[in-house]
């Protein structure tokens, strides 16, 4: 993993401004960070290569498109052994309406997030995760009923204190 200090004031401009829009061109994208275009370009392709920017995508208003529900759920594992924590992972592994899995520390083990088509989807999910998972998995449930903010870009700056 790369540290932020070995990135300069001008890597930081040009995540910052391929975070707010992927699409930009290079020759955008030198005129905004000062910066002629082919060493522009040899800095995007240098923070590619170095895996800090991990690929380019799509933002979509689901809302458009189809029908959808989002779940948060809290997982606890009653067993701490190394060897539930893998069943529980290989459990949710191929599961596509699953778009974010995170281990946290706290009042419960993991936060997942899925996007589901209607509530039944996520129904027949958690029951398959329950006959499948670890023993003593338990599931907490939380349906979005509106989203007030939502972010793709992270304050790159703040972070890392430039």
């Amino acid at each position: 993993m790369a540290q932020h200090n070995e990135l300069d004031r001008i890597d930081l401009k040009i995540l910052t401004a391929l975070q707010d829009n992927g699409r930009i061109t290079n020759q955008a994208l030198s005129d905004l960070v000062g910066l002629s275009p082919s060493p522009c370009l040899q800095r995007v392709k240098r923070l590619e290569k170095r895996g800090i920017i991990k690929g380019y995508s799509c933002q979509i208003d689901l809302a458009r498109i189809a029908q959808s529900i989002t779940v948060f759920v809290s997982v606890s594992l009653s067993s701490h052994e190394k060897g539930a924590f893998g069943t529980f992972e290989a459990a949710v592994a191929d599961i596509p309406e699953l778009v974010e899995c995170h281990k946290v520390s706290g009042q419960f083990d993991y936060l997942l997030r899925f996007v589901c088509n209607d509530i039944g989807t996520y129904t027949a999910i958690s029951d398959h995760l329950l006959a499948t998972g670890p023993d003593g998995l338990n599931l907490s449930s939380h349906v979005v009923l509106q989203t007030s903010k939502e972010s793709g870009t992270v304050g790159l700056e703040r972070l890392t204190g430039d």
